[in-house]
């Protein structure tokens, strides 16, 4: 498997419950190297652009609030076909449907405090790279 970077967000349910560190061992422990992190206040207008793809759907106003409630941890991860392996560190959408060991089943509260975003393509991991980081924050 190709070397690949996607991206990461910690979210404002595992930010205000200071499990960052938490989060970041298990992304460790998958084989990933996070080689940009920062800790952010998304505003409005970057949580509409990020999940611009949702505005038609009904949920899109509530994800929106949720993901301005508090501070987020943005990264970019590296390593082998690091996109897959993230979807899979990070497991099920739904925490009592995740596999032990994952993300979403030791620290995510529900469906929509689910602790983190992980990017589903290469395209779209591009796409939100750039969003948050520039080329001179991400030092492999």
């Amino acid at each position: 498997m190709a070397i690949e970077r996607t991206f990461s967000i910690i979210k404002p349910d595992a930010t205000k419950r200071n499990i960052t560190g938490k989060v970041n061992a298990l992304i460790e422990g998958a084989g990933l190297k996070i080689v940009a992190q920062k800790r952010i206040q998304m505003t409005r207008a970057q949580a509409e652009t990020f999940y611009g793809v949702h505005k038609e759907r009904p949920f899109f106003g509530e994800l929106v609030d949720f993901m301005i409630s508090a501070p987020v941890v943005v990264q970019v991860l590296e390593g082998e076909g690091a996109i897959s392996r993230y979807r899979e560190v990070m497991g099920a959408t739904n925490p009592a449907n995740a596999v032990p060991g994952t993300i979403r089943k030791e620290c995510a509260l529900s469906v929509g405090e689910n602790s983190v975003h992980g990017s589903d393509a290469t395209e779209t991991a591009a796409i939100e790279i750039a969003q948050f980081f520039s080329a001179n924050e991400i030092v492999g």
